[in-house]
């Protein structure tokens, strides 16, 4: 019963300084300096230009009509007919 409370109380104590090392090498690796110096802002707009064509409804439509298919399975609530 010993060698078990003893192995339960090293592994504690190696977890415990396991999360200890890594808040310490998180807050020995963060930087505190000065923010980066930001970009110059212009202050021209570019011009816009349109990304899409318009709609034209005067031609066909392009797309298939869509079609369910047949129901292959007789649905749980459906009657039963019999030839």
């Amino acid at each position: 019963m010993a060698p078990n409370t003893l192995t339960r109380r090293l592994s504690a104590a190696v977890g415990g300084a396991a999360i200890l090392a890594m808040i310490g090498f998180s807050a020995a690796c963060g930087t505190d300096g000065d923010t980066p110096e930001q970009a110059p802002v212009t202050s021209t707009e570019p011009t816009l230009t349109p990304t899409e064509k318009s709609i034209n409804t005067d031609e066909e439509d392009f797309t298939p009509p869509v079609k369910a298919p047949q129901q292959t399975v007789r649905a749980p609530n459906a009657p039963v007919f019999h030839d």
